[in-house]
């Protein structure tokens, strides 16, 4: 490949940058940034960084973020009051446009603030659950690429890490980075002892954008909550933060990458069938801190570029296997794993002997399951096996998923009726990869059959939450399904992954003999019918039965909404009589009509509450 003969050198250009290098080769960038070219989405004068621009354009990009915010949400107000007047029908007829509408002003707005905001975005579109579908996939969509850092910013940092100037920590140092990102950039380099590595930067001052940042998107999350009573917002906003913290502590990338090198090198026991040729780059300690990450500088063919796969000859069905058992001996057995595996951040070596090398590439990304979750997910199993709804209930609530206070009654009758439908539906062991299809209508349907129940997304949001290492294992999955989807669509994954469950989650515990005492523990519900029956009659003549009065949390609502529109209602007249007074008792015109426009949101919101937040009448 011509990209690996070129030398770096210490001039601005060179002639053979990373753009012009074959498609089908991704060089190590340890970003998910794009080469540094400059982007079609960024003007000539964006290619100035936002560390540049003076106070006043800081506080203008606050304000689009603020602004954006607030004509999403009236956009939805908006559509809820005509709900109202033209009814339900429309309401849900018009809601996927505004979606996508919505979808797409939020995708414009995050790449022109550019900052954390798209990194945020593709976190939230992890994350958030409750996102609909349309916000979902605009956000993960989005690149986190923004135009690269001058170089003598670049040139600080490593002298403020390294104590020298990059020409002599370096033998060479390439001025032009190979990828640029919103936390830093990556530049190709060559060390004094002639080993070509990729040095990661940390950009200049991004402490200072992180906090402002992180402050502008709680603030945000604050307004859309107090517009959209969504339950669990604040955890979201913490784990977010907590996963920017992670990413910006190269050290702490650094060990992950030494813990996964170390848990791959040759002479540790594999557990699967297929032997997993799995590589990392390699951590240069002495060439990197917690800001600066010096790695050896690897490459190859991309795993979805299948037509180079096929030119070089490579085996894709026991590629697929190579790669779902080096992720199940990663979350498995070692307990970390790359949490990010989508087609560029897996590349692919032919060795001389013909197979395969899975190369392994930025690690900013990791996670572990817990040990609550560890202990829960082979319990959660045996609930579902024994189609126990109580089991099910406990192990989930170990895992993290339901949230103290839950009503349980809700939990119940949720997990009990798409537990059921699951089984019903699924047939786990003949599961293929070209079987796995996401059908909106399905997404529908359960909506449908939430509301059969008498449970709102509401209710349901308050009482469920989905823990943060399950999300990352799930996305994971999801990442890897499409990628073995499209080397090996006839690979089964349950045959290689059962294994594994067997072993080291499941632990001494024996499948068959689950299975077994399932249809006992059926049989002998069945037969203890009767039994329960007469507990019930007991407990009702000792009077331990419990009574549940149903309508109690919906009148609180109403007065709550007629809270909020007295609220608004009195500032709007406090703002308006004070309008008032100052112009006909003082003549102070001026500050009349400064106060005048508070006193008009005021009331636009009172007006607008009182048409959405009408209490229902029984």
């Amino acid at each position: 490949m011509a990209a690996a003969d070129q030398t770096p050198g210490n001039d601005e250009t060179r002639s053979s940058p990373a753009s012009e290098r074959a498609p089908r080769v991704r060089t190590l960038a340890g970003l998910g940034g794009s080469p540094s070219e400059p982007s079609p989405r960024f003007s000539a004068a964006g290619q100035r960084h936002k560390s540049y621009r003076p106070d006043a354009l800081k506080r203008r990009r606050f304000l689009k973020a603020y602004y954006v915010t607030f004509v999403v949400i009236a956009s939805y107000l908006w559509l809820k009051a005509k709900a109202k007047l033209l009814g339900t029908t429309y309401g849900d007829r018009e809601i996927a446009e505004v979606h996508q509408r919505n979808a797409k002003r939020i995708e414009r707005a995050l790449l022109e603030l550019q900052g954390l905001f798209i990194k945020v975005g593709q976190m939230l579109s992890i994350l958030a659950g409750f996102l609909p579908a349309e916000f979902r996939d605009e956000l993960e969509g989005m690149q986190d690429q923004v135009p690269p850092r001058p170089f003598e910013e670049i040139e600080a940092r490593i002298v403020k890490e390294l104590g020298k100037r990059p020409d002599e920590v370096f033998a060479s140092f390439n001025r032009t980075p190979l990828a640029s990102a919103s936390l830093g950039q990556v530049h190709e380099a060559l060390t004094h002892e002639g080993r070509r590595v990729a040095v990661k930067v940390q950009h200049h001052g991004i402490e200072e954008v992180v906090r402002l940042d992180l402050h502008t998107i709680r603030q945000i999350m604050r307004i859309v909550q107090w517009f959209v009573p969504v339950q669990g917002l604040d955890n979201y906003y913490r784990e977010i933060r907590q996963l920017l913290l992670e990413e910006l502590d190269f050290a702490r990338e650094a060990q992950n990458i030494a813990r996964i090198r170390a848990n791959f090198s040759p002479g540790v026991p594999r557990h699967g069938d297929v032997e997993s040729h799995v590589e990392t780059p390699e951590v240069i300690a002495e060439l990197s801190t917690s800001r600066v990450l010096t790695l050896t500088f690897v490459e190859g063919v991309k795993v979805g570029a299948v037509d180079e796969l096929d030119r070089l000859k490579i085996d894709r069905k026991l590629l697929a296997k190579q790669i779902v058992h080096a992720f199940c001996q990663m979350i498995f057995v070692d307990g970390v794993y790359h949490a990010d595996p989508h087609p560029g951040n897996l590349l692919v070596q032919k060795q001389a002997d013909g197979t395969a090398r899975l190369i392994l590439i930025d690690f900013g990304a990791m996670a572990e399951l817990s040990q609550p979750m560890r202990e829960g997910i082979p319990e959660f199993l045996e609930g579902v096996l024994r189609r126990d709804t109580d089991r099910l209930i406990k192990a989930m609530r170990k895992m993290g998923f339901l949230s103290y206070g839950s009503d349980q009654a809700v939990v119940e009758k949720v997990i009990d009726h798409f537990h059921r439908k699951f089984q019903d539906e699924v047939r786990i062991e003949s599961l293929n990869l070209k079987d796995i299809k996401i059908d909106p209508q399905k997404g529908f349907e359960n909506l449908m059959d939430l509301r059969s129940m008498n449970v709102g997304l509401k209710e349901l949001s308050s009482s469920i939450h989905v823990p943060r290492d399950w999300v990352l294992l799930e996305r994971t999955l999801l990442l890897l399904t499409g990628t073995c989807t499209l080397l090996d669509p006839d690979m089964n994954p349950m045959q290689i992954v059962r294994p594994y469950l067997e072993r080291f989650v499941l632990g001494n515990r024996d499948w068959t003999q689950i299975a077994i005492e399932a249809v006992r523990d059926t049989a002998l519900k069945a037969v203890g019918l009767p039994e329960a029956i007469d507990n019930y009659i007991k407990r009702a003549l000792r009077g331990e039965l419990e009574i549940k009065v149903r309508g109690v949390r919906e009148g609180l609502d109403g007065i709550y909404a007629l809270g909020r529109q007295a609220m608004y209602l009195a500032a709007a007249m406090t703002f308006g009589g004070a309008a008032l007074w100052l112009d006909v008792q003082h003549g102070r015109t001026d500050l009349a009509k400064a106060l005048l426009w508070p006193a008009g949101l005021f009331a636009f919101l009172f007006l607008l509450l009182s048409l959405t937040e009408r209490p229902r009448r029984r």
